[in-house]
């Protein structure tokens, strides 16, 4: 009972609190869509902390979409064996993961220790930073130290397979039954902070302005006065 609620009602509860949320949200509450910039307040390891965070993330996601999304028989029809995987997944994931782990570290320890940030900071704000640092810390974690203590141990052909059934609505909760509790608690977390998201300053990642890039440029003329005789 407990294996069904954590690995298919309480997914598909935060998957749907995550798609609902937003909705709700953006439909009632676009104001607070943005999130409030404490730059002014202190600048410097907000911007090393955030550029590590950013530098990392992207890769990191990169490889989560490649790790859940491609079934192994892809990857080997492709050339890539398990050896060449490993190296990808170990070493190339474990330097971006500890990459995005050192700015949430910087980012999580700006907005607790730095007073006047913590007074500008609501609830939620702690709340995400410390839920985000403990994600990254346990994928960081499992990744580089779970991976290399239990060789037996392939999440392509467990928490891949689970994670895909889950999408077709095919759940099967035993593929979860033998993930060390490392995994486990990557998974979710990963999916609490979906589960959450809409309600937090997250919204703020949809707000990226794209519509620069292809903005034409905005031309200033200096207009000479005129002379009155």
């Amino acid at each position: 009972m407990i294996s069904q609620f954590l690995w298919v009602i309480f997914p598909y509860l935060c998957i749907a609190s995550f798609l609902i949320g937003h909705f709700y949200r953006y439909k009632h509450d676009q104001f607070s869509w943005t999130a409030k910039s404490s730059e002014f307040i202190e600048k410097k390891q907000l911007m090393i902390g955030s550029l590590l965070f950013h530098i990392g993330i992207i890769p990191v996601i990169l490889g989560h979409v490649a790790g859940l999304g491609i079934p192994k028989s892809w990857m080997e029809a492709l050339g890539v064996n398990d050896h060449l995987y490993h190296i990808g997944a170990v070493y190339a994931g474990g330097f971006f993961g500890v990459v995005t782990l050192a700015g949430m570290l910087l980012l999580t320890s700006r907005r607790i220790t730095k007073e006047s940030v913590r007074k500008l900071s609501s609830t939620s704000d702690i709340v995400v930073n410390i839920l985000l640092l403990f994600i990254v810390f346990m994928g960081v974690y499992s990744t580089l130290v779970t991976n290399n203590v239990q060789h037996d141990f392939d999440y392509r052909e467990t928490i891949s397979v689970w994670f895909r059934d889950l999408l077709i609505f095919r759940p099967d909760p035993s593929y979860m039954t033998d993930v060390p509790l490392t995994f486990k608690l990557h998974v979710f977390t990963g999916f609490l902070i979906f589960a959450i998201w809409p309600f937090t300053r997250l919204v703020h990642v949809w707000s990226v302005p794209l519509n620069y890039i292809g903005r034409s440029y905005i031309l200033y003329r200096r207009h000479k006065k005129r002379k009155t005789s």
